[in-house]
């Protein structure tokens, strides 16, 4: 709570957002012209939504902004060089991904290697927090699988999640600010130098990517956006003891998490490889129920906003309300997993029967 009582810092604070903002802004520019040189560009495919080649390497804007940001304010953080070179490795993976397409297993090593450059740095995933076993401490071996699983997955979650104009950034952007509400709460300065930095950057970027989007993040800003959400989670929100505090990260990203999660259960029942893309994604299923483009990609900033109000409150909530929002965070993941198909035998039981409601009421009360 102290930042709000210090107007310098707040004032710091403000001047690194809006240098992230314009850098990331002003780069665009510049970048988007050396992504049609070098033939960094996205191709129009069954699987893809865009009908046109669009330059892929935005994410870089993302990247810059962020350092310049983060430069201005220089944060302390004991680890700040091994999260640095964790995020330089992730960075050059996806721009060799955005001009090479690089194997599946390339990519995974790519990100594997900081994942254990931050474990042996100590930015690890210590102790969860659970009902009537109060805090339990993780043996070295376990805690270091779950941290390397947590990086590697939300990366990639945030990766997959990147199908529609403006989706990935503005997902992201709304999981940084829920994130960076509660380390205001709690005080911690580097989460929320992170955070600000970041989410400056992705408006920045958002203004270009927005349908009908100039230029994409490709897999330089996605996976440099999931590997710097799963630091950040790991520094800002694993490290909370409090009852279920292990569950605040989940439902801060549920969105991305469980959108990853059904891909991999989908096509693990359909007898596919689990790396191999689909066009069956929420996005896509809301895509095919007749929602346009930029309705689609604001239900999807809907949904993300839930969720990160839900995350907050629940950060503070009493015991009662815990499990309030626990059954409302399950209600709207079981109407996701209904979305694309995975209870129900893809009849979507509960999606129809919400409809009935809404046609029974409005024709309880016409116009």
């Amino acid at each position: 709570m102290y930042v709000f009582h210090d107007p310098i810092l707040l004032k710091k604070l403000i001047i690194a957002f809006l240098i992230s903002f314009l850098t990331t802004f002003l780069l665009i520019y510049p970048i988007i012209k050396l992504a049609i040189r070098f033939n960094i560009m996205d191709i129009p495919n069954k699987r893809k939504v865009n009908k046109v080649p669009i330059p892929r390497m935005g994410g870089l804007g993302i990247v810059l902004g962020t350092t310049l940001g983060l430069l201005y304010l220089r944060p302390f953080q004991e680890h700040l060089l091994e999260i640095a070179i964790g995020a330089f490795i992730i960075v050059i993976t996806g721009l060799l991904d955005d001009k090479f397409s690089l194997p599946p297993l390339i990519k995974l090593v790519g990100q594997l290697i900081p994942a254990v450059i931050l474990i042996f740095a100590g930015i690890d995933i210590e102790r969860i927090s659970l009902p009537f076993f109060g805090v339990v401490e993780l043996s070295v071996p376990l805690r270091f699988v779950i941290t390397a699983i947590w990086i590697i997955g939300i990366t990639n979650a945030i990766n997959l999640i990147d199908g529609l104009d403006g989706l990935a950034s503005g997902v992201s952007t709304i999981a940084l600010a829920s994130i960076m509400v509660m380390a205001f709460l709690d005080g911690r300065l580097f989460v929320i130098s992170l955070c600000i930095t970041l989410i400056g950057s992705n408006l920045g970027f958002l203004i270009h990517n927005f349908h009908p989007a100039k230029v994409y993040m490709g897999d330089t800003g996605s996976l440099f956006l999931g590997y710097s959400i799963a630091v950040i989670s790991i520094l800002g929100l694993f490290k909370k003891v409090t009852l279920l505090g292990f569950i605040i990260p989940v439902i801060v990203l549920a969105l991305p998490i469980f959108d990853t999660l059904f891909a991999i259960i989908r096509r693990a029942k359909n007898g596919e490889k689990i790396m191999n893309p689909d066009k069956k994604h929420i996005h896509h299923q809301l895509l095919n129920s007749g929602f346009s483009h930029r309705e689609t990609v604001l239900i999807m900033y809907g949904i993300s906003i839930i969720f990160g109000i839900l995350a907050i409150i629940f950060s503070r909530a009493s015991l009662g309300l815990l499990l309030l929002i626990a059954f409302i965070s399950c209600i709207m993941i079981f109407f996701m997993a209904e979305l694309v198909g995975l209870v129900g035998r893809g009849k979507k039981p509960f999606i129809n029967s919400f409809k009935k409601l809404f046609l029974v009421t409005r024709g309880n009360n016409p116009k």
